[in-house]
């Protein structure tokens, strides 16, 4: 007997817009326009003979037929996800990471090519971010933050795993060039004038000074968006740049790089979540997260 039921497209934008509560959110995370869903649920509402929502288009409201209909199809959509899940190969299919945008282009990127290696049918896709938590997006399988473990979001992850990475070590680097002629002495000598600043990350002069039982120096140097373009512009002697190790362990090595006072444990941490219900491929990709965090 044919089945007779209304677009499936129409369906899955409909329980999105529901379960999130903003078209905004259920177009990131069913990767189209706002006004695609939009369109999808007038076609369910058509299909149907009556409303699904009330209020503003931004933040809708459900009406009462939508309230009644959301959870089934929630349940359903659940279902329908864990038979592909149970079916599908646990060394196959796509990963959807999100990072912040300097740990994914510092660390990430130069050494994913040995999860590649290892997981040859496993595909990640990297998303960029300069908040220190993302996991509301739907579309997500794992996120890699920075923290102390007090964000009250992650008790709201209650199907979500915690993997350890690494502890967060600050220190200020500058290009050898402009370390031989500061000459600097000890890191209560770094001059205010040189010090760099990144927008991300606006209190890591306060922190590293505190750690050291300095006195929080007023950085005056220029400020850049990102921890990269803080980087390079330390890496061309335009200052000092205080970073995480891990985003410049090679630079150092290399000698781009010169870390005159080393670096002092912030008191955050790296850390990756995924959900259990995503399948064996986050769980494998955060494995191979920590195994490379151990190897640092």
């Amino acid at each position: 007997m044919k089945r007779r039921l209304p677009s499936l497209n129409a369906l899955r934008a409909f329980e999105a817009a529901g379960r999130l509560g903003r078209m905004n959110a259920a177009a990131d995370e069913l990767s189209v326009t706002h006004g695609a869903v939009s369109y999808q649920i007038s076609r369910l509402e058509e299909y149907l003979g009556l409303k699904l929502f009330d209020g503003p288009r931004k933040s809708p409201v459900l009406t009462q037929e939508g309230a009644a209909l959301l959870p089934r199809l929630t349940v359903a959509f659940d279902q329908i996800e864990a038979v592909v899940r149970d079916v599908r190969r646990p060394d196959y299919g796509t990963i959807d990471v999100s990072c912040l945008s300097s740990f994914m282009m510092r660390w990430l990127i130069p050494r994913l090519y040995r999860f590649k290696a290892q997981h040859p049918g496993l595909n990640v896709r990297l998303s960029g971010t300069d908040r220190h938590l993302d996991m509301e997006r739907g579309s997500l399988d794992v996120v890699i933050s920075v923290g102390d473990g007090t964000d009250p979001r992650l008790q709201d992850l209650a199907d979500a795993v915690h993997v350890d990475l690494f502890p967060e070590e600050l220190g200020p680097v500058l290009a050898p060039g402009l370390a031989a002629m500061l000459a600097l002495e000890s890191p209560a000598t770094l001059p205010a004038a040189m010090l760099l600043r990144t927008k991300t990350r606006p209190d890591a002069w306060e922190v590293w000074a505190t750690r050291h039982g300095l006195k929080p120096p007023i950085p005056e140097g220029p400020e850049f968006e990102h921890y990269y373009f803080s980087l390079e512009a330390a890496s061309a002697g335009l200052g000092i740049c205080l970073t995480p190790r891990h985003l410049v362990a090679r630079d150092i090595a290399d000698n781009r790089l010169v870390a005159p006072f080393g670096f002092l444990t912030s008191g955050k941490r790296y850390f990756a979540l995924y959900r259990k219900r995503r399948g064996a491929g986050a769980a494998q990709f955060c494995a191979w997260l920590q195994r490379e965090a151990a190897s640092d």
